[in-house]
């Protein structure tokens, strides 16, 4: 496959290691996580330090997740999970994390308030240093869509990423809501990051019994009784829960394994069709090209920051 160069990014990974303690919100159990430096080219890689070997080692792709219910949930073929990656991949893709080692001593990753802004908070003070390797992005050709029931996914050529949801809820608290977010210059951090997982306080006891949310709390979640938010603070935003839908969507996609250049929009998608997607995707290589050529400028977290990009020859792989 022939990858077309032009101006370019380099990869990026921590410039220092950080960690956190937090409880998992399925599991219930408290789990210590380190994020690490990690060498070009290697990706996101979790790494269970309760498990020997090579069994610890679990890569985050689209073709590592064995479990959708309720998260994201990856495994190895040794049989050792992660689950609730979401959230943590979001965090990792808005600021523009490419390598990065996570260490974790549990089989999900914390929580911690339920959106990806506590994950941002880390990868700020741990910072970020430039790699002496190009960026890859995955760049869309054509239209890709999948759906179930009246949900649908779609990828689309466009000329950097943006991201579009829609939701639609009998609840009247939530109803009908729907946004639309180009990921450049900090929006993520300061639009859509601080989004947290929602649920309803009815399906509570349904969801323990089938071993998940024995974590969750008004801490870690918005939580509805009826069309009541039972959470002191309130909403974030006014459409926090679409924002999180479009939170955990990204999360989704970058278990393609590199930053897509095109259009996403998810139509009460979840994270089954949102995988689902990505199979479809890579699957067509009619439907998208590997570059190095940079949608635009790709800021710091935060936006701060405005790379200078150079010119380089064509690389063939």
């Amino acid at each position: 496959m022939e990858i077309q160069v032009d101006m370019i990014t380099y990869q990026k990974t921590l410039r220092n290691s950080i960690s956190c303690t937090g409880v998992g919100v399925h599991s219930g159990k408290v789990v210590n996580m380190s994020l690490k430096p990690a060498e070009p080219n290697s990706g996101v890689l979790f790494r269970r330090t309760d498990v020997e070997g090579d069994a610890a080692n679990i890569p985050a792709r689209y073709d590592t997740v064995s479990d959708l219910v309720m998260c994201t949930t990856i495994e190895n073929e040794h049989g050792v999970k992660v689950a609730t990656i979401e959230h943590l991949l979001a965090a990792l893709s808005g600021s523009g994390v490419d390598n990065v080692l996570i260490e974790l001593d549990g089989p999900e990753v914390p929580v911690m308030d339920g959106s990806s802004a506590p994950f941002v908070f880390l990868i700020e003070c741990a910072d970020l240093v430039e790699q002496a390797a190009p960026r890859q992005y995955i760049k869309i050709l054509k239209e890709v869509s999948v759906s179930e029931g009246q949900a649908t996914a779609t990828l689309s050529p466009g000329d950097h990423m943006t991201v579009s949801f829609e939701i639609d809820f009998e609840n009247k608290r939530i109803g009908r809501q729907s946004c639309q977010f180009n990921l450049r210059n900090g929006t993520f951090k300061n639009e859509i990051s601080r989004a947290r997982t929602f649920g309803f306080l009815s399906e509570l006891e349904q969801l323990k019994s089938m071993g998940l949310a024995k974590g969750g709390s008004l801490d870690n979640a918005i939580v509805l009784s009826g069309e009541d938010v039972l959470n002191e603070e309130g909403l974030r935003y006014q459409d926090e829960f679409v924002r999180h839908k479009a939170l955990d969507a990204i999360g989704d996609l970058y278990l393609a394994g590199a930053p897509i250049i095109g259009q996403f929009q998810g139509v009460r998608s979840g994270h089954a069709l949102n995988n689902k997607l990505l199979h479809a995707l890579l699957a067509d290589e009619d439907a998208w090209c590997l570059t190095t050529e940079a949608p635009y400028r790709t800021s710091q977290v935060g936006g701060a920051y405005w790379p200078e990009q150079k010119a380089a020859a064509p690389i063939t792989a």
